[in-house]
């Protein structure tokens, strides 16, 4: 009488071949019993190859994930600029790294007096003094003092500035020890730009020493690409950076014609 399991088990010095991939724990077994001592070489079952493979992908996904995450952020959200001068001192220091809206998150149209602008150098500017430069690229930091319309004035030698006839106290952001300004200035601000100075007045070759560019020293609004509003690194400069708006709480709207009517008499 014939043992169906006997049958079914290979005997010692025989050859069983596998035309193909052993498809179960079973199959792989008999191939083991088969070939013990080339164990390496017999292919994994489609099920083990297949968890292999699942295995393989999900640690490429997170793997992948987080540097996929970081690139969408930085790409479509945020921007990061290394500090390389003095001229916003003491708000942000050389090599301070700032976090700024960008992409999808700039809304230029929402821009406010005392925000801390990242802008494309607007006419030369950088070529004149290479004041407030970031490596390798075109841009510059200022805090933005004036809007469309707004008449910015200061009488220089340590006089305040004015905003549309609105004194305004900027002890709190201006660098210890610094005036306002030291140059005497009288502008208005023309629709589609801002007018720009660094918190290091003293060393900080902004609107104010650029009067005969093209624009007068204003930056066109689409030149603008963030605006800062954090202190990343080094950590111990960590920090939300304030942008005093208390400043310019008393600051009435613009009125071009009335400033155009007293410039004519």
């Amino acid at each position: 009488m014939v043992n169906n399991n006997d049958a079914a088990r290979p005997r010692a010095g025989s050859t069983v071949a596998y035309n193909s991939a052993p498809n179960s724990d079973e199959e792989m077994g008999r191939a083991f019993a088969v070939h013990p001592r080339h164990a390496s070489r017999v292919v994994l079952p489609i099920n083990a190859r297949r968890g292999v493979w699942e295995s393989i992908c999900k640690l490429l996904t997170v793997c992948m994930l987080p540097v996929l995450l970081v690139l969408s952020i930085r790409i479509f959200l945020l921007g990061q600029y290394i500090i390389p001068s003095g001229s916003m001192e003491d708000t942000l220091l050389v090599n301070d790294r700032v976090l700024t809206t960008h992409g999808l998150t700039l809304n230029v149209g929402h821009l406010q007096r005392g925000d801390i602008v990242v802008f494309h150098d607007p006419a030369g500017w950088l070529g004149a003094s290479g004041d407030g430069r970031f490596d390798k690229d075109d841009f510059l930091i200022k805090r933005l003092i004036g809007m469309p319309g707004d008449r910015v004035q200061c009488k220089g030698a340590g006089s305040p500035i004015k905003i549309n006839g609105q004194t305004i106290d900027e002890t709190a952001y201006i660098k210890p020890g610094v005036q306002p300004s030291s140059l005497r200035f009288d502008v208005l601000v023309p629709a589609g730009h801002i007018f720009v100075l660094g918190d290091n007045r003293d060393n900080s070759a902004d609107s104010r020493y650029h009067s005969s560019d093209g624009d007068g020293g204003m930056v066109p609004i689409d030149n603008v690409v963030g605006v800062a509003f954090m202190i990343c690194w080094p950590l111990k400069h960590w920090k939300r950076i304030d942008t005093h708006r208390d400043v310019f709480a008393n600051v009435p709207n613009s009125n071009a014609d009335n400033w155009k009517q007293e410039t004519a008499q």
